[in-house]
């Protein structure tokens, strides 16, 4: 059944709101058995620590709501079922810090902890901002919830072909583009899973810091997008 394919079934939401000229964006995991009544404690919490206009405690509240509710839309449905590995890719800016990386990713560990993925991954990159951590645990869960979602799509396709036409198959696809890779056709029955010395490049950790004006000319160009 529909879940997070993570060891917390945690939802990530994301929060873009502009109202009076201010703007306000994060980045989050909730947990859907809370009950909503908290949801409306957070937004008006946040928009009394961060000082915003009190219209911005409706458009939180609401915008959570509306995400929490899409996630719960699937709970009870069937995620398409079979070994699955898929690509997680990771290209973000959090402050100063640039992380470029891709890795594969089991959706049947349901231990999978993507929050001390990152915790490893920062220690080991020698990251020091305490804010990439979090950030990165974040892209991993968002792909993997569309990954999860893209899985109960499959499932449904999947027996709505069986009725049609017996023996069709459909492969998850991602938003993103990640398909799930059959370990056997990308290895080979016999081969080794470690990888060869003209692929390392690829799948090597690129982690950047960059200076005042890259960053301010990365965060104009943001703004323009955004405008």
């Amino acid at each position: 059944k529909f879940r997070m394919p993570t060891a917390e079934n945690l939802v990530p939401i994301r929060l873009d709101i502009e109202i009076e000229g201010q703007r306000y964006k994060d980045a989050f995991t909730w947990n859907p058995s809370d009950p909503d009544s908290e949801v409306v404690v957070f937004a008006k919490r946040t928009v009394k620590d961060l000082k915003l206009p009190p219209a911005f405690v409706t458009q939180i509240a609401q915008s959570i709501q509306s995400q929490l509710s899409e996630f719960r839309s699937y709970e009870g449905q069937d995620m398409y079922a079979g070994e699955k590995i898929v690509p997680i890719k990771l290209d973000l800016r959090v402050n100063h810090t640039l992380v470029k990386d891709q890795f594969l990713w089991d959706l049947n560990n349901f231990e999978s902890d993507p929050e001390e993925f990152a915790r490893i991954f920062c220690k080991d990159t020698g990251i020091e901002d305490p804010e990439v951590g979090p950030a990165i645990a974040f892209a991993i869960r968002e792909q993997l919830y569309e990954i999860a979602i893209q899985s109960v799509v499959s499932a449904r396709e999947s027996r709505m072909s069986k009725k049609g036409r017996r023996g069709a198959e459909y492969t998850p696809v991602s938003k993103g583009g990640a398909a799930a890779v059959d370990l056997v056709k990308l290895f080979g029955p016999k081969s080794s899973v470690v990888r060869k010395r003209k692929e390392w490049d690829v799948y090597e950790p690129i982690v950047d810091l960059l200076s005042n004006e890259e960053v301010d000319a990365l965060e104009a160009k943001e703004e323009r997008n955004f405008r």
